[in-house]
């Protein structure tokens, strides 16, 4: 994995802005601590910095192809899974290789293929190419938005980056939020795919393709989800799944460093680390790693809920002991959360999900200890359907997205944001705006009984809405420490495959994801392969939150805080004298960091808000 970024302008002459490419590169260090170099022609700056998982003399970059006609220069992020068999169709087609890396198959298969190179690419990516042959700039992001890729248009200069801090070293672009991108902020919890909450910068959409010239841009889409008849019986379904999962998970251990996986003894993770497992015996490796992550205090505190059923310690102990892996149990406290919150909006540049990021970013700097690679179970849940809201009749039904119902802070919504927020953001238009928009892209299958067509709907709300939070914090926590996290559900093979499974089929042996147990019942055993949901664990620590309520408090006591114009004070501090002694939960603790969050995210980052 890697960081990219870059400066194209059609009318100035860049040759003099080395120190500033350089600059803008710098800012992603952590996404690629091993290699910067930067790439300065008059038309064009790129930067770039590695992290080293493959090829580690080879694949250097900004990578550049010289001919006659100009250069083209290429400035990549990700890995691609299918480079080997696409290395020897490009062989046979005449190109000579340089390099063992996966970054010069990208680079030939762009000499070859163009615009059409996306749609061979099996992999988690987000690229550029600088063509000096036409003048011109393509960005692409891999199928399901794995990886991230921002840009922004002033005048004749196109800017893009990895993270959007990078866009901020330069000094044109500065940090503002008009009221749309407040409505995102403060109402969405999940931002609109493309929006990036600040002003003038947008986000290439998964599975597009946009190309800049002196004349603008031009957009495309070259993979989408397709709906059509499931014709395959429920037996050669699994089996097909199975397979899939097997050829993914071979395809993602590919690496010239270590490989880790994470493990919560849920479904998912647990599948993954057993098929990653079995794979190394077979390769007569040492046993696998796996690494899971729990709190100080964890069984006293804790109290099953909707989300959260069950403790995940005891099912990685059994899940591991059978799988044979070599496992590490990462333990936090209230001290190490508190001391880390701000770590989730500098990753992000926005503000994000608190303990959740706090503690995933704490595992993963552990993990990043033993290796450079690991395996995660994330997106299992959004392409087979296994959150409650797909489940509880009220929520499939409600006419909104469906998760709005379960992550929600108060009795009223957004009845916590002041009156001129409420005036310039109008919250419940730009819910109900950005919910009918989503529905109107929903690929629909003629015939369709109508609760099958609203699990379509839902499922695709939660693919291209959810899955990017999640996939979004992956990212951003997992490179913060120089760690990259490889996805196999998110392989869209996979997510082709499932997109048309009847839902009834879906929900085999009356269960959430129950086609996804039966894949996985050659490597599981019966009682982890029939453990209900429970998602990645939040602190349940009554000191915890004592803490970050006295931290909230202090924000609205502070004249000077950004915040403060932003909400309602005076509803903040009775809800604040209303929580003592209340049961600790995800969604109280999610409410009160988010807005402490905000007040740090402002200040540090001199958010200039334009209404």
């Amino acid at each position: 994995m890697c960081g990219i970024v870059g400066w194209i302008d059609w009318k100035r002459d860049l040759s003099s802005e080395r120190a500033t490419i350089e600059a803008m590169t710098k800012t992603l260090y952590w996404r690629g601590p091993d290699q910067q170099a930067v790439w300065v022609s008059p038309t064009a700056a790129i930067g770039h910095r590695r992290l080293i998982v493959i090829d580690p003399d080879g694949g250097v970059q900004p990578m550049v192809y010289e001919e006659s006609r100009g250069r083209v220069v290429l400035a990549y992020n990700g890995e691609i899974y299918n480079f080997q068999e696409l290395r020897q169709e490009l062989q046979s087609l005449g190109h000579r290789f340089k390099t063992r890396s996966d970054t010069e198959v990208v680079l030939r298969g762009y000499l070859q293929w163009g615009e059409e190179l996306p749609k061979k690419l099996n992999g988690i990516f987000a690229f550029a190419v600088w063509d000096e042959r036409n003048r011109e700039l393509l960005l692409v992001r891999d199928h399901l938005g794995v990886k991230p890729l921002f840009y922004a248009q002033i005048g004749e200069s196109v800017f893009f980056a990895s993270e959007m801090k990078a866009l901020f070293a330069h000094p044109d672009i500065n940090p503002e939020v008009d009221a749309e991108g407040l409505a995102e902020l403060f109402v969405m919890g999940v931002r609109t795919p493309g929006h990036a909450v600040y002003r003038g910068i947008k986000e290439v959409l998964p599975g597009q393709l946009i190309r800049f010239t002196q004349r603008g841009k031009q957009e495309s889409i070259y993979w989408e989800l397709q709906s059509k008849p499931h014709t395959d019986d429920l037996k050669t379904t699994y089996l097909h799944i199975r397979e899939l999962l097997r050829d993914t998970v071979k395809r993602q251990l590919v690496a010239d460093m270590p490989v880790v996986s994470l493990l919560s003894g849920g479904l998912d993770s647990s599948g993954i680390a057993a098929i990653a497992a079995e794979e190394y015996r077979k390769q007569g490796k040492e046993p696998l790693r796996t690494f899971s992550v729990d709190f100080v205090n964890s069984e006293r505190d804790f109290k099953e809920n909707l989300m959260h059923r069950s403790l995940d310690t005891p099912w990685v102990k059994r899940v591991s002991e059978h799988a044979k892996t070599d496992h590490q149990l990462v333990i936090f406290n209230d001290e190490d959360l508190i001391q880390h919150l701000s770590i989730s909006y500098r990753a992000r540049d926005l503000p994000g999900s608190g303990n959740m990021d706090t503690s995933l970013y704490l595992l993963f700097k552990e993990m990043k200890k033993s290796a450079t690679v690991a395996l995660s179970g994330e997106s299992a849940d959004e392409v087979f359907g296994g959150y409650i809201w797909f489940h509880m009749k009220e929520m499939v039904e409600a006419d909104t997205f469906p998760w709005a119902a379960v992550i929600s802070h108060q009795d009223e919504p957004f009845s916590y944001l002041s009156e001129e927020m409420k005036k310039a953001i109008r919250p419940e238009e730009h819910i109900r705006t950005r919910y009918l928009e989503a529905l109107q892209k929903v690929p629909r299958l003629d015939g369709e009984e109508k609760e099958e067509a609203r699990m379509r709907e839902v499922l695709y709300l939660n693919q291209k809405y959810f899955l990017l939070m999640l996939l979004e914090r992956k990212d951003r926590m997992s490179m913060a420490t120089g760690l990259e996290v490889r996805v196999p559900f998110c392989d869209y093979r996979l997510v082709e495959y499932v997109w048309n499974i009847p839902w009834k089929m879906k929900c085999v042996d009356e269960i959430e994801k129950g086609i996804l147990r039966r894949a996985f019942a050659d490597v599981l055993p019966h009682d982890v392969l029939y453990r209900r949901k429970s998602p990645y664990p939040s602190t349940y620590s009554p000191t915890y939150l004592q803490l970050i309520r006295d931290r909230l408090s202090a924000i609205l006591n502070d004249a000077h805080s950004p915040l403060l114009p932003l909400v309602s004070t005076s509803k903040l501090r009775d809800f604040l004298k209303g929580i003592q002694g209340q049961e600790v939960s995800f969604q109280l603790l999610s409410f009160i960091e988010r807005l402490i969050q905000i007040d740090s995210w402002m200040r540090e980052y001199k958010v200039k808000v334009v209404l």
